[in-house]
């Protein structure tokens, strides 16, 4: 069975085609499933390795760096378990959203594939810019950072690591799971669900010797004591709490390597989303079982403390497993974020090389390759403060423009098939939400909200230049097509066959 191309297919596709297109009377196979409309990602995914990549992406670096953040802007112990309670169900909100919009779109590229349908190309565009250039690289870096940190904590107890070796170390994180993921989709999700187990039996540890703690009657850190009266900073707050969150809904960025997505998607988004809400919630208590509000502000490096102050000797198991937790959520970081990369170059959204496939492995090595080289750039800061904050408002603006697709769906094509139909109460209530956190931080912190403002306006130009821009010179269109060519040689990709 041949390789048959699109008649516009460039001279390197034809070339590919030629050489890797088994002869008739040969026994050579493609080590993919090739039918007559070319290559495609496989649909190998089922329902508990969607519930691990849900899981692995969000139980990340976010519980052991955000508790911090949370704290700092609320004030007390109290009112940090509010707010992570608050955005654990506005997560369960935004995920049952997600869950109609994802079985009626069923695209990869999730919230892109939803505004380009609803909306059209180019507040698409600009949903795709922010998640490809901001969000996706940006939260890489960061729990690329925290593996980092946590591996280093335990060989420099009394100060911080050195700079420069947190982000080299971060650097091979990114690196090495960037090699898996271009090898093989299977070795990507086994990856993810080890790793996702052993970030849930580090944190089991921690919850079951909170209660321990709680049993034993240290509840004198549970109180409202200085709790923030300014809502502008309490809901700054949000960015960390909500960060700790992310990754909800990275299973619509892969949903057409699902089995069976209709089933399957709706089924591990509640379960991984009320998993993670208790497990969150959990974990706070136990850390404040034992430490302070002083000593939580004081930490960079929140499970260290607290196994130094109850382990002992065996306090360097809480640094491997946190540091398993991340390793696990950079991997679904470029798992997912490809996908995404995938998806806008198949709309010409993005350059044309990233919308295609290795011949031989299947899986979309320029995407993967694009995502970690962003990622790498984002390590020339190690303040993970300061990119979390960037990361919030890019995050939870674009989300909500995703989010308001569903009442639009609604009323614009009413005919569109909806496995699943949401009550429309819980997008309102998502959009209410969503105003709340983007707006009010304004107020607390203007010019990180006015520089995460400015990278999302970046969009406007390249849209217009390099996309919709139809006279383009025939030097830059002819240097376009011999650089893809190239390309597209050295990476041996081709394009992938046509949806069904």
């Amino acid at each position: 069975m041949g390789l048959v191309k699109e008649k516009d297919g460039s001279p390197a596709e034809m070339e590919l085609m030629r050489e890797f297109t088994p002869d008739s009377q040969s026994s050579a196979k493609v080590p993919i499933d090739v039918k007559d409309e070319g290559v495609k990602l496989k649909a190998e995914m089922t329902l508990l390795n969607g519930c691990t990549v849900i899981i692995g992406c969000i139980i990340g670096s976010g519980i052991f760096v955000s508790p911090t953040g949370v704290l700092q802007s609320t004030g007390s112990v109290n009112m940090s378990l509010v707010v992570w309670t608050i955005s654990g169900i506005f997560t369960m909100i935004g995920a049952y959203c997600y869950a109609e919009l994802g079985c009626m779109i069923k695209k990869s590229g999730a919230d892109y594939a939803y505004i380009f349908t609803a909306l059209g190309p180019f507040p698409a565009f600009i949903r795709l810019w922010i998640e490809c250039i901001i969000v996706r690289p940006c939260s890489g870096a960061i729990q690329a950072l925290t593996f980092s940190l946590y591996i280093l904590k335990p060989f420099f107890p009394e100060c911080e690591p050195p700079d420069e070796s947190k982000r080299l170390l971060a650097a091979a994180c990114i690196c090495f799971l960037c090699y898996i993921n271009c090898a093989n989709v299977k070795w990507a999700n086994m990856v993810q669900d080890y790793f996702t187990y052993a970030k849930v039996f580090a944190l089991i540890i921690i919850i079951i010797t909170g209660f321990v703690r709680l049993g034993q009657g240290h509840t004198e850190h549970f109180t409202w004591e200085g709790t923030e009266k300014d809502p502008t900073v309490i809901a700054l707050s949000f960015y960390s709490g909500l960060f700790a969150y992310t990754g909800w809904n990275y299973l619509n960025f892969i949903i057409e390597e699902m089995k069976d997505p209709v089933r399957d998607l709706p089924r591990a988004i509640a379960i991984s989303c009320v998993t993670c809400l208790v497990i969150y919630v959990l974990t706070i208590v136990a850390f404040h079982s034992t430490l302070s509000v002083n000593e939580v502000l004081g930490s960079e490096a929140v499970a260290v403390t607290f196994a130094g102050r109850l382990y002992g000797s065996m306090a360097w198991i809480i640094p491997i497993f946190v540091a398993c937790s991340t390793f696990g959520a950079v991997n679904g970081t470029l798992l997912t974020s490809s996908r995404l990369f995938f998806a806008g170059a198949r709309e010409g959204h993005m350059p044309r090389i990233l919308a295609m496939i290795q011949v031989e492995r299947a899986t979309p090595v320029p995407s993967v390759l694009c995502i970690t080289i962003l990622s790498l750039l984002y390590l020339t800061s190690s303040n993970i403060g300061v990119l979390m904050n960037y990361l919030g408002f890019a995050t939870w603006l674009s989300i909500g423009a995703a989010v308001f697709c569903l009442p639009y769906l609604r009323w614009k094509q009413p005919d569109l098939p909806r496995p699943i139909k949401i009550n429309l109460g819980f997008p309102i209530v998502y959009l209410l939400m969503t105003l709340v956190i983007t707006l009010l931080p304004m107020l607390a912190q203007p010019v990180e909200t006015g520089i995460g403002l400015a990278m999302i306006l970046t969009a406007v130009p390249v849209y217009l230049i390099f996309i919709q821009w139809q006279g383009k010179p025939s030097w830059l269109t002819s240097f376009t097509i011999l650089t893809t060519d190239q390309l597209q040689r050295l990476l041996v990709v081709m394009p992938p066959g046509k949806e069904e």
